[in-house]
């Protein structure tokens, strides 16, 4: 029996994991796309289709378990209960991603389409990523570039896109030697010049509303103790009074630490302790349901307007099949109807924060990182709001990455974002996806782990981009016919 090589599966593990370090926040590009290009270099060289697979499985295992590392924090937040399951979590979700590289590579291969012909398939198979078991399109190839000018190419084909392009402009040096290093240097010239051009663009129109960002820092382990909650409240209202009133005050995701319903005691003490409109995180209640919400609480505790988190986290927020649970087995513990689970919003829709602010595109916690569910029906709104809990992934690379494909977004709708969260990193964020500045020329940011407050304006709007218009339906098809191209040639060779 054949013994596994050893040093070549270290090597891809090795390659992917330098893959990752273009993630936020090292932002190492140079070494990313050189690590990218000898993985698939290395993966469309394989003898056999089962063996290009196990590459491509243990590169992209590398690429998944560096980026991806800030996966075990959530488990050590309650170490004792939960600590024990952080050393499987990592490796279960690096090489379980994985597995659409594997399959990519696979059919690669028996398509014998060479490094371009992988280009195409891994392409296709992160895409799937991002839709499949609910999708996680996280730490995508076409990451490594937001943090750089070449962002702006979100605008024209989106995060996808973007992944696309950078896996050809890696390939094609290794199907064609040095020609393929000059169509990669003129594809990076055309990234290049197409930025260019979007970031020359005039100034849009600011429309003058203005609002109240609140990041009040609170550990994760604190947040839902019961104990602390009266101070926790008491932190976010005080925070909230640090000025004159603006348009809006908002809060992150969960904020508030009590259960909320219109007219109850919290309700009624967020509405009468600010002075100013409160946009909450929280925790909305019907009977037994309950939704991961943003409202907007109005005079005497009334919800002037409500969104509720649709996409969920599974296992996190809810557990898949727990209704068919409660339906065949009467299993109440993971059902949503029982009250063990959060309930999923019904639909998509603006919110609408009053005059000078107008609609806006609400985005609970990583509902941003889903490039097509976004776009809001109706009328176009004037900006997107992102309220979010990353207290959960820690402080090193999770919040970081969190915070730059949320920008991503930003420039693939042309709109401006406010970003509120918890521990931070909270911004406000231009329609060309920079971090906005004020009339003096300061950063509108808040670090992470600041215990602070943000008073701006919002930025202006810039016209819907075409990827805010036509999506990813051109990259599915483009990489559908180059699919079929792929089976047609093999065809005819037989």
């Amino acid at each position: 029996m054949r013994r596994p090589d050893w040093r070549g599966l270290a090597r891809d593990f090795a390659l992917g994991a330098g893959l990752a370090l273009g993630q936020a926040p090292l932002g190492l590009w140079p070494v990313a796309i050189v690590a990218l290009a000898l993985g698939l270099a290395r993966i469309s060289s394989a003898l056999t289709a089962w063996q290009a697979a196990r590459r491509a499985l243990v590169f992209g295992g590398g690429h998944f378990c560096l980026a991806l590392s800030w996966i075990v924090q959530p488990f050590l937040v309650d170490p004792a209960a939960t600590g024990w399951m952080a050393p499987f979590a990592l490796p279960m979700l690096g090489f379980g991603l994985a597995l659409f590289w594997a399959i990519g590579a696979w059919v690669a291969a028996r398509l014998r389409g060479g490094a371009l012909g992988l280009a195409i398939t891994l392409a296709l198979a992160e895409l799937a990523r991002g839709h499949v078991l609910t999708g996680f399109p996280w730490a995508l190839p076409g990451h490594i570039w937001l943090d750089t000018p070449l962002i702006q190419m979100g605008a024209l084909v989106g995060g996808y896109g973007m992944t696309a392009l950078t896996l050809l402009a890696a390939a094609l040096p290794v199907a064609l030697g040095r020609r393929g290093l000059a169509l990669t240097a003129l594809l990076a010239l055309a990234a290049g010049g197409w930025s260019w051009h979007r970031l020359s663009l005039p100034e849009p129109a600011a429309p003058g509303g203005s609002f109240r960002i609140v990041q009040p820092a609170i550990d994760q382990a604190l947040k839902w103790d019961p104990d602390l909650a009266r101070d926790n409240f008491g932190t976010l209202i005080r925070l909230s009074l640090s000025g004159p009133p603006p348009d809006v005050v908002i809060w992150p995701e969960t904020a508030v630490p009590y259960t909320v319903e219109p007219g109850n005691s919290a309700a009624v003490a967020i509405a009468n302790s600010i002075g100013a409109p409160v946009a909450a995180g929280a925790q909305r209640v019907e009977g037994p349901l309950a939704w991961n919400s943003l409202v907007l609480f109005g005079p005497g505790g009334s919800f002037r307007a409500t969104y509720d988190k649709i996409h969920l986290v599974p296992f996190g927020e809810y557990v898949p099949l727990g209704e068919a649970a409660l339906d065949i087995f009467g299993v109440t513990e993971f059902s949503a109807r029982a009250g063990a689970t959060y309930s999923a919003g019904s639909q998509v829709h603006p919110v609408d924060f009053g005059p000078g602010l107008g609609l806006a595109r609400v985005l609970i916690c990583y509902e941003a990182i889903f490039p097509d569910e976004v776009a809001s029906p109706g009328p176009r709104p004037g900006w997107m709001l992102q309220i979010t809990n990353d207290a959960w992934f820690g402080t090193l690379t999770g919040p970081y990455q969190h915070f730059a494909i949320t920008r991503l977004r930003a420039v693939e709708q042309g709109l401006p974002l406010v970003r509120v969260a918890n521990t931070g990193i909270s911004a406000v964020v231009d329609a060309r996806g920079r971090i906005a500045r004020d009339a003096s020329g300061q950063s509108l940011l808040l670090p992470l782990g600041a215990r602070a407050t943000l008073d701006a304006a919002l930025p202006g709007a810039l016209p819907a981009p075409p990827y805010a218009t036509i999506g990813d339906r051109p990259l599915i098809l483009l990489l559908l016919a180059g699919l079929g191209a792929l089976v047609r040639r093999v065809r005819a060779k037989r």
